[in-house]
């Protein structure tokens, strides 16, 4: 995929990095293909882009393109057939007393203390736990497309906040950090089925949850939320625990 045309008149290059150690699969290098120039990509755009496997970190709109590997695959969820299963409905009732808020990418204290709690304790080592607040403004703050972050609150103490990106055809969950330090939590569960039932309100058909990764432990828990679509040989296809 070199060059990517839109229905309005902007053209769009798609260039490979240097290659780097992957996140997700210990041992194994990545390479990315950006697309480029990225303050050209708005929201039509990227809606596009989404559409074809892309996603988004900050301003950063990319695909894996790890020849040979293909372990990561972009998914989308189907919000209207969606039912949550009985763990799933579990999660929600534990958090029942979750409040949500919906807010502008804008920079608050607590959020970041939060994010920085977050990342020490679930992704010590991977370079994130270190992020300053330039950082972190990069990653959550900054976006050429429709955004939003919602908190979530429990008796006035925050305890998540997420990501959230509004394309053409759905949600796409960008990214999500919580309190590390709480028991028995499941905010992730909890997290998705509520981005779910927010796309639905909106009469949005997907939500799309970013790359499934079969042989990843953070990342193959997606194929549990279902009807699920994967994104392969240039086509959505249904995705099940199975295949």
């Amino acid at each position: 995929m070199n060059d990517f045309l839109c229905d309005q008149p902007i053209l769009i290059r798609f260039y490979p990095t240097a290659t780097y150690e992957c996140s997700y699969l210990p041992g194994r290098d990545a390479r990315s293909l950006v697309a480029s120039p990225a303050e050209i990509i708005d929201g039509h755009a990227y809606g596009q882009l989404i559409q074809h496997g892309f996603r988004r970190s900050g301003l950063y709109v990319y695909r894996p393109a790890c020849h040979p590997c293909h372990e990561c695959v972009p998914v989308r969820l189907d919000v209207q057939q969606f039912q949550p299963h009985r763990n799933q409905r579990r999660a929600v009732k534990r958090h029942a007393n979750l409040t949500s808020h919906l807010q502008g990418l804008e920079f608050v204290d607590e959020h970041f203390e939060l994010y920085r709690r977050y990342q020490a304790a679930r992704h010590a080592g991977g370079g994130m736990d270190q992020d300053d607040r330039e950082q972190y403004e990069n990653f959550i703050l900054c976006s050429n497309v429709t955004s939003f972050l919602v908190e979530f609150r429990e008796d006035g103490k925050l305890r998540m906040v997420s990501l959230i990106d509004q394309i053409e055809d759905g949600l796409s969950s960008v990214y999500t950090f919580f309190d590390p330090d709480v028991p028995a939590a499941s905010y992730g569960v909890y997290n998705v089925i509520w981005q779910a039932g927010l796309a639905r309100q909106l009469g949005l058909p997907w939500l799309y949850l970013g790359y499934w990764i079969r042989n990843s432990r953070k990342m193959a828990y997606k194929t549990t939320y279902q009807p699920l679509q994967a994104w392969r040989e240039d086509n959505w296809h249904p995705l099940t625990p199975d295949n």
